[in-house]
């Protein structure tokens, strides 16, 4: 299995304390229950946060990943 490229941004940057990383999940399910266990910080964050795999948004747990597919933790911010 190929590892996925995970990005973090903003308020999950800071709760996990890496802008980037790894992992070796099947879904997106997979990924976000890895990535609570590795970043306890992190859990909080991600139940606010939108994710695109690939560029694109989705929110069902059980999308697939493709190998060598990258995912952007997004948390929600403001500004102009």
């Amino acid at each position: 299995m190929e590892p996925v490229r995970v990005r973090l941004f903003a308020a999950a940057r800071e709760a996990a304390g890496t802008s980037e990383t790894t992992a070796e999940v099947a879904t997106l399910g997979d990924l976000l229950d890895d990535l609570m266990r590795r970043y306890e910080d992190l859990g909080p964050v991600l139940t606010r946060c939108s994710v695109l795999l690939d560029g694109t948004r989705t929110t069902d747990r059980a999308t697939v990943i493709p190998a060598g597919g990258t995912v952007d933790v997004l948390p929600p911010f403001a500004g102009g």
